[in-house]
């Protein structure tokens, strides 16, 4: 028996004996489904290589954790000085970055406009000649004038290429020349053999490099910078040291040219051959043959977007611009990370801190990201949006990633919602955000894919092998599926029949006005006042309808009603379903809404107050203070949360109710705009307020892609169905997707970037830029590819 707190130090000793490990970081006892055959061989290997590092400008890896890695930085002047682009900023400096086109495979096209030129940096791969695992692949970079001028300005660009497992790394003979060799650098690596790097352009180049022995790859854009002002106060250049630490594991190549310069870099592996075949292998993929597989690449990416998503004619080429970015930016933000996640440990009679956790075991992900400058790691409920998109393109990528995402869960059945796993993961994250809480949950999105799955099985989207492995991984999850299910069940159940809370909601507070529920994924969308075990949360409560929906569907569907199952999911979904009970629990008369119950009162407000500092000094700061008693009521905020019902299609057809909620979506004064659905309505007494002194108001106003994409599909579906309401739905349907459509392609051409969320009042585009996580919903809305419940 374990008391008390563990330091991180002494966790190895207890991995080695299960017995003594602690079920929290213990994995769920089932066999792992990414160990599935469909996973392996042919299918592995055509993965192996990729653009899966989301969080910089361009870089390449392997799925493998210690992976031979590259990467791309580069020059401009800031405010006078040198600066080095490397790791993905979310700021106007630059003024757009994204790929275009990008299949989630073996080919890429990205454009980074900079301040006076324009990046085009593409990847490629090809199997063909290559005896090493994953192939051979190829890198372009082109660099273009932005302006419109002949004009040749000067570029220095820092390509790149670390070895990961610390493994040598080879200088090429000529890297200051590349005349008698166009060799960068060459090793040797248990996974693909004996590999080489060439660089090869038509233009005229001046190279240098510096070698480094350190596995921080996250820093590595200050060491070359160290390196460029130790040189240039030297010798009056801008230039690499052309020197290198003892066995170096990183070489950093300084490539310097102007505009108008195409560079063409090669990766070789596996290499026995004769120098002539060599040289055909570097040839196939440089020059004007890598030029031809690149428009090959582009001709086959535009065919299939057009196959896959069936785009109206009517739809004009600046929406389809919009369209590809999305798809492109979503498959070019999937990456590999590997590490171990931190969990927090449950609190005993000690002060506790965000230092006292316990690491989950090493564990590798695939995943697709929300933003590559903010948010380059896996969100568990993002996940969900993700893949409702990227399974209609690539339905083996979106089991594996499902897959990867259901083999993190430990054996009670959770799986921590934020996945910080690397160095690089965890560079681009406050630190109070990477400790995970078991007691907290996520929605599970992850159902509503598995839901649209068994659908495109049901109206025959799939060929008769993809038939077969979809089916052969749900045997193969319902497990996992079923522990999900029960953790949710039991963890955030509530204390009436049908009800359940999100947890981790901060009761002793005196900073929130309104504590968030980060749990939920709305995160400061306004629930009770006074955080109790006596709230009910509409949104899970819908939630878990569907969860319950979804396992009985694949019950049913897969013919396994005689499984030993822990749970009676025919009966908890008919419960869920119950319209009256529903009603009973959440709805409100006066407001005609949803809403959920607690303890709460209105007379909540943040003011300033004078305090001492541990250092004695007088300061003022921002704290809550509570002017009315709470009570067990309805939380009268009309907003996303409101909206689960009618979104999960609880609400019969023919319901006086299903009327009141067409009211309130069109009610200009409540959360219809010209831009799409607002998260919280205007007349709420927290909309758009800030939560803290500093935590601006986040779902407290803006319009955000996920619920307006619900909302719109289930607007779709009450315009299909028998009903009184169906016109009224129908009109309601097609103003809505419109302005959705119109304000993304309108801030798209403004900016460049798909946004996290869109302002409340102007439509404009706020929060993370690149945002091509659900926000790229916004291509199944254009091609009316919705949910079916």
């Amino acid at each position: 028996m374990m008391t008390g707190l563990i330091p991180s130090g002494d966790i190895k000793p207890l991995l080695d004996d299960e017995s003594q490990r602690p079920r929290v970081i213990t994995p769920f006892p089932s066999p792992k489904l990414t160990d599935l055959s469909m996973f392996q061989g042919e299918h592995k290997e055509s993965l192996y290589w990729g653009t899966y590092r989301p969080q910089v400008y361009f870089g390449v890896r392997a799925r493998t954790p210690k992976s031979l890695v590259v990467g791309l930085m580069w020059l401009v002047m800031k405010d006078g000085k040198q600066v080095m682009r490397h790791f993905c900023e979310n700021s106007v400096d630059l003024k757009s970055f994204g790929w275009r086109e990008h299949n989630g495979r073996d080919f890429g096209r990205q454009e980074l406009f900079e301040q006076d030129m324009v990046l085009e940096t593409s990847f490629v791969k090809s199997k063909e000649g290559s005896l090493g695992y994953g192939g051979d692949w190829s890198i372009r970079i082109n660099v273009q004038n932005r302006l419109d001028d002949e004009v040749k300005r000067s570029v220095h660009l820092f390509f790149y290429l670390a070895d990961e497992g610390s493994n040598g790394v080879n200088l090429g003979k000529d890297v200051l020349g590349l005349k008698e060799s166009s060799v960068l650098a060459s090793g040797s690596r248990q996974d693909v053999g004996n590999w080489q790097m060439h660089l090869k352009s038509q233009n005229h180049l001046e190279t240098h490099y510096c070698g480094f022995k350190t596995l921080d790859i996250v820093n590595l854009s200050n060491l070359v910078q160290q390196n460029l002002t130790a040189q240039e106060g030297k010798s009056g250049l801008l230039k690499l040291s052309d020197t290198s630490e003892d066995s170096s594991n990183i070489y950093v190549f300084q490539i310097s040219t102007t505009t108008q310069s195409t560079i063409d870099i090669e990766f070789v592996s596996g290499l026995r051959e004769e120098a002539s075949n060599m040289d055909k292998r570097i040839m196939s993929l440089t020059g004007l043959p890598l030029s031809s597989l690149l428009e090959e690449k582009h001709i086959a990416f535009d065919a299939k977007f057009k196959k896959c998503f069936n785009l109206s004619e009517k739809l004009d080429p600046e929406t389809l611009v919009v369209g590809k970015a999305a798809i492109g930016n979503m498959l070019g933000g999937i990456g590999y990370f590997y590490g171990q996640s931190k969990i927090h440990v449950p609190k005993s009679t000690l002060d506790t801190s965000e230092d006292d956790f316990l690491l989950y075991w090493p564990a590798e992900l695939y995943t697709a990201v929300p933003s590559r400058p903010v948010f380059p790691r896996g969100f568990l409920w993002d996940e969900g949006f993700h893949q409702l998109l990227i399974w209609r393109w690539d339905v083996h990528i979106t089991l594996e990633i499902v897959g990867n995402w259901l083999d993190l869960m430990n054996i009670d059945g959770w799986i921590p919602r934020e996945q910080i796993l690397g160095a690089e993961a965890l560079s681009k994250i406050p630190k109070q955000y990477v400790v995970q809480y078991p007691s907290n949950g996520n929605p599970p999105t992850l159902l509503l894919v598995i839901r649209d799955l068994i659908n495109g099985i049901r109206t025959e989207k799939f060929s008769k092998a993809e038939r077969d492995e979809v089916l052969s991984f749900l045997d193969r999850a319902f497990v996992r599926l079923d522990a999900w299910f029960k953790w949710f069940n039991t963890s955030q159940i509530g204390k009436e029949k049908g009800s359940y809370y999100w947890h981790g909601r901060d009761k002793i507070t005196n900073k929130e006005l309104n504590p968030q529920s980060l749990s939920s994924g709305l995160d400061d969308y306004p629930r009770a006042s006074h955080p109790s075990e006596d709230e009910r949360h509409v949104d899970l409560r819908c939630w878990m309808y569907l969860a319950a929906d979804c396992m009985n569907s694949i019950q049913e569907f897969m013919g396994k009603k005689d499984r030993l199952v822990t749970e009676d999911y025919s009966s908890i979904a008919k419960l869920l379903l119950d319209f009256n009970l529903l009603n009973q629990m959440h709805y409100d008369q006066d407001h005609g809404a949803y809403l959920d119950f607690g303890n709460h009162t209105e007379q909540v407000r943040l003011i300033w107050k004078e305090v001492i500092t541990k250092d004695g000094r007088l300061s003022r700061e921002l704290v809550r203070e509570t002017f009315g008693k709470p009570e067990l009521r309805l939380v009268p905020h009309i907003g996303y949360v409101s909206f689960f019902p009618f979104m999960f299609r609880i609400i019969p057809a023919d319901s006086s109710i299903l009327d009141k909620q067409l009211d309130l979506i069109s009610n200009m004064n409540i959360v219809w705009s010209d831009y799409g659905l607002l998260s919280l309505a205007k007349t709420s007494s927290l909309y758009m307020k800030y939560n803290t002194e500093h935590e601006a108001p986040y779902w407290r106003g803006a319009i955000w892609m996920n619920m307006n994409y619900m909302i719109l599909s289930s607007l779709h579906h009450y315009s299909t169905v028998d009903g009184p309401y169906r016109s009224k739905a129908r009109t309601i349907y097609e103003e809505l997707r419109s302005n959705l459509i119109r304000n993304v392609v309108r801030n798209y051409d403004h900016t460049g970037y798909i946004w996290e969320h869109y302002d409340q009042t102007k439509g404009t585009g706020e929060g993370a830029r690149v945002f091509t996580g659900w926000s790229a919903l916004i291509l199944l809305i254009m091609s009316e590819e919705y949910l079916l419940f």
